[in-house]
């Protein structure tokens, strides 16, 4: 046996047994989903970008059999009661067929489904640079973000959510964590959630992973709102300073047949202008049928302003959030609904027209089960240079 195969050999074994990290038996295939980044001077750019679930959906397993190294609730198993003795117990799965978890691609568009054959799968995912296997790294300062995007499959009590997270490029990648972002791994936003798994590792100190978070759209077929939530450290704004046309007064312009017309897919462009380095202002504009609309406050677009978002001594503020956009943030999509609150926050009493009790979980389900979600056509750039068709 030449030493090349005893080399290759040696490295095979270190991949199944150094901490749960890729199983080379089980390899991830990413869903394409070509974007574009745009410059005034040299127009559009097409990138080479694909899209990953996020961690939790990857099966973790004995480096020697199936045996989970997850407990039911998703919690670490006995086998994982740290990043060390998972670095010798365990290996994740990548997944090769992503419509089994309701993401599918198609040219420039994925589409979400929240349920697949009876079964609620409710996907997250991310954007992924297929050169350096890192996620993309958006920074937005003076910036634009342009998609296309249709949510008249999205009834009540749903969430078709595009946003931002301050997550790590690397998605946390270490040697106890090889896969890092390309397995969807890292995740963190506002709310600080108590993940299981932080960084691709345990989390047995349960603590919040923080980060700061930019909601461009959290929206169905009946109301949206687009929300910075600045943090400073981990002390982050957890209601965030949002727009939402509905709360604001602007009962007819969201919706199936009314300005924005929910029923057919349109665009939406949200800005991120700055003065002297700090963020100023975020600018909601819309696209539909070849026609500007504007925002529900005007044809100058919906404005988040600093004065609105708080003092900078609190989260951060605006100007906080533009420092993270500065730094660079990920995109994250998903579709999920709300069995605590059935979304009304977002879509009902002040926020939006639907009912209560509307937007239950079992009601979407049973009312369309197709609910899905698709964005397509995502540019980001200069101002004013991603709608130059």
């Amino acid at each position: 046996m030449s030493k090349i195969s005893v080399s290759a050999l040696v490295v095979a074994a270190f991949r199944l047994v150094v901490a749960q990290n890729p199983n080379d038996a089980k390899p991830e295939v990413h869903p394409p989903l070509p974007t574009w980044k745009c410059t005034s001077s040299g127009g559009c750019v097409q990138q080479n970008t694909s899209v990953v679930l996020d961690w939790d959906f990857h099966a973790i397993h004995t480096t020697s059999g199936s045996t989970a190294c997850t407990a039911a609730n998703g919690q670490p198993g006995s086998q994982c009661s740290s990043a060390a003795a998972c670095a010798q117990n365990c290996v994740v799965d990548g997944i090769s067929d992503y419509s089994q978890y309701g993401v599918t691609t198609s040219g420039n568009a994925v589409t979400m489904y929240h349920y697949v054959q009876g079964r609620s799968v409710s996907p997250r995912i991310y954007l992924l640079d297929n050169v350096s296997n890192n996620y993309v790294m958006f920074k937005l300062l003076n910036q634009e973000l342009r998609v296309d995007v249709d949510f008249s499959d999205v009834p009540c009590g749903e969430n078709g959510a595009l946003y931002f997270s301050e997550m790590l490029a690397d998605g946390g990648r270490s040697t106890t964590n090889q896969g890092g972002a390309a397995f969807g791994s890292g995740y963190c936003d506002a709310q600080c959630p108590a993940l299981p798994w932080r960084n691709g590792v345990p989390n047995t100190a349960r603590q919040g992973a923080c980060c700061a978070e930019m909601d461009i759209l959290e929206a169905n077929a009946r109301a949206n709102a687009f929300t910075p939530h600045p943090c400073s450290g981990t002390n982050c704004d957890k209601s965030g300073c949002g727009y939402n046309p509905y709360a604001s007064g602007k009962r007819n312009f969201w919706g199936p047949g009314m300005t924005v017309d929910t029923s057919k897919p349109f665009t939406v462009v949200t800005q991120f202008q700055a003065n002297g380095g700090s963020l100023s202002q975020i600018t909601r504009k819309y696209i539909q049928n070849g026609r500007q609309i504007g925002g529900a406050s005007g044809q100058g677009g919906d404005v988040i302003t600093a004065g609105g978002c708080g003092s900078a001594g609190s989260f951060g503020g605006l100007a906080g959030m533009g420092q993270a956009l500065d730094r660079g943030v990920v995109l994250a999509m998903s579709i999920w609904n709300d069995a605590y609150q059935n979304m009304a926050w977002l879509d009902s009493g002040n926020n939006g027209p639907c009912q209560s009790g509307e937007g239950t979980p079992a009601n979407i389900q049973s009312r369309m089960p197709n609910t899905n979600v698709v964005f397509s056509n995502i540019r980001w750039g200069d101002i004013g240079s991603t709608t130059r068709d």
